[in-house]
């Protein structure tokens, strides 16, 4: 087997992993290059967390930063009278999927030295580097647009993380933490490809939690994509090693006011074509640009999945009908029910089908929008 590299996926050029890098030279996104899976006897099943399957990445890593993240339940339930598999992702220490790829990254970052790291988020993905950091012995500083909501400040700053509030949209933020990325590590669970070894793990999840098997179809709440690309990464590794004969057909819900990746599908694209956007309700599926969209639009069409543009009203229904189901979850990840709803009237996924649905974040990180909803009757 070749030893594990980064890959620039746009030039093909490799990086050794031990490079203290998060894209490269030429300012594109990485990935890394392609490994050979493992089996099911390769898990460790004493472990109950998503390092159980630590056989599947890149390097070993001798102490991680972990939480218990991952083994998140698999909940059998239907919407709009679609059979489903709801993944429980909000099951996760600081509440979102997150979780899995933070756990991963922090943990390679910190065996590699690293002691102080930077992220830029809307919300959960800097929640979970200020906690995952604070587990880790980390210092760490989050560039938060002005307009985050009191309660995700709230819940980045109670890890100790230090958060800077840049003025303009969410772009901006990120401009701002790359201008200082030259002097503090970017740990950005957008850019960085040890993120997304953390996310490939629940696609080994969900075919461990299948009897191992691959699911007709999973539908998945996106905008940067760390958790299509993961669910890919996992199945390709598995056909790779000879565990799985094809992919599951991956299916992705984004709000129609930001929905780049549904448009660019659609138009048979490859990269983007949509320019108009409007505000969501699902705030943290509203990414514009995603760096990764090509590798994304490939996922897609190799497995034979699809897109779907769910309308607001869509999404606040959901948001209401999952809750009535038990299911308290974040606008931003309603939509993916809603997504399973309209993919079934397209007649792109059958009630007969194995479909997985994922739920990325807790609605606790969305009581503001709860709240108005029900008319402060809390």
């Amino acid at each position: 087997m070749n030893k594990p590299t980064f890959i620039d996926p746009k030039t093909s050029t490799v990086y050794a992993l031990d490079e203290k890098i998060w894209r490269s030279p030429d300012g594109n996104p990485l990935m890394m290059a392609p490994l050979p899976g493992i089996r099911r006897e390769d898990i460790d099943t004493n472990t109950r967390s998503l390092w159980r399957y630590r056989a599947a990445f890149p390097t070993k890593i001798e102490t991680p930063v972990t939480m218990g993240e991952g083994c998140t339940p698999m909940h059998e339930s239907s919407f709009d009278g679609v059979p489903c598999s709801f993944k429980l992702e909000w099951f996760s220490p600081t509440g979102s999927f997150k979780d899995r790829g933070t756990s991963v990254m922090l943990s390679m970052l910190k065996e590699m030295g690293i002691k102080e790291v930077l992220e830029d988020s809307s919300g959960n993905g800097g929640a979970s580097v200020a906690g995952y950091g604070a587990a880790a012995g980390m210092k760490v500083k989050v560039f938060v647009p002005a307009s985050t909501s009191a309660a995700k400040v709230a819940q980045i700053t109670a890890y100790g993380a230090e958060i800077v509030r840049v003025p303009g949209p969410r772009e901006a933020t990120e401009e701002a933490a790359i201008e200082m990325a030259s002097e503090i590590f970017y740990a950005s669970h957008n850019w960085h490809p040890f993120f997304l070894q953390g996310t490939k793990t629940i696609g080994y999840e969900i075919w461990e939690d299948l009897g191992f098997k691959v699911p007709d179809n999973i539908v998945i709440p996106a905008s940067a994509g760390s958790n299509v690309l993961g669910i890919y990464l996992a199945f390709k590794e598995l056909i790779a090693s000879g565990e799985a004969d094809r992919l599951p057909k991956i299916f992705v819900s984004q709000p129609a006011n930001c929905a780049p990746l549904h448009a660019a599908f659609q138009a048979g694209a490859n990269d983007h074509v949509l320019e108009g956007f409007g505000k969501t309700v699902a705030e943290g599926t509203a990414i514009k640009r995603p760096l990764r969209i090509k590798e994304m639009l490939q996922a897609l069409r190799e497995s034979d999945g699809g897109t779907v543009a769910v309308e607001e009203d869509e999404i606040i229904s959901a948001s209401q009908r999952l809750a009535q189901q038990g299911l308290y979850v974040e606008p931003t990840t309603a939509h993916a029910a809603a997504g399973l709803s309209k993919l079934h009237n397209h007649g792109l996924i059958k009630e007969t089908d194995e479909t997985v649905v994922i739920l990325t974040g807790s609605g606790l990180k969305a009581t503001s929008f709860y709240a108005e909803l029900l008319n402060g009757d809390t």
